[in-house]
């Protein structure tokens, strides 16, 4: 299997902000911001493996601006990382400015995904090689976040969890 890089994998979705998709003060139901990324996210995962993904968690998301009734909204993600069968996907929400077109970001996720085979079981993905300082970045926290993950489940002993023994060495 021939290992691939991050912007083989890159998806940008752009769209409004509806007034269905919006709360009684008139800014982006969460919920559908999630959606959107889900989906973003989904189609990335999906570019790295060439198989069936699926999502495995939703590791971090950060609404740092509401995003009103009538925006431009992009979402752009790309595997951050893969694993033996799950990729880390970073994604990033842009908005645009209504009169000068510049854009903002508005908010950040990362989710997990899973490849399946046609019966629902776990098969092995592409390695991952970072090219950009960004995609090193992201790649190397990726790592961090995983043993994380796997010490707060109780599936890693502490003393497993070197990246983060790192940390505070």
């Amino acid at each position: 299997m021939q290992a691939k890089t991050a912007k083989e994998s890159r998806t940008i979705i752009t769209d409004l902000v509806l007034p269905s998709e919006t709360n009684p003060i008139g800014n982006m139901f969460g919920g559908e911001l999630l959606a959107r990324m889900d989906r973003a996210a989904s189609i990335s995962a999906r570019r790295h493996s060439r198989r069936i993904v699926v999502t495995a968690s939703v590791n971090h998301v950060a609404f740092n601006k509401m995003i009103p009734l009538g925006s431009v909204v992009t979402v752009e993600s790309q595997v951050s990382r893969a694993f033996n069968s799950s990729m880390e996907v970073f994604m990033d929400v842009w908005i645009e400015d209504r009169e000068s077109g510049m854009r903002s970001k508005a908010n950040e996720a990362i989710y997990t995904f899973v490849a399946v085979d046609e019966m629902g079981s776990p098969v092995p993905v592409p390695e991952l090689i970072p090219e950009t300082d960004l995609e090193k970045s992201r790649f190397e926290a990726a790592l961090r976040r995983k043993q994380l993950s796997l010490l707060l489940a109780g599936k890693i002993k502490p003393e497993d969890a070197t990246e983060l023994k790192a940390l505070f060495e």
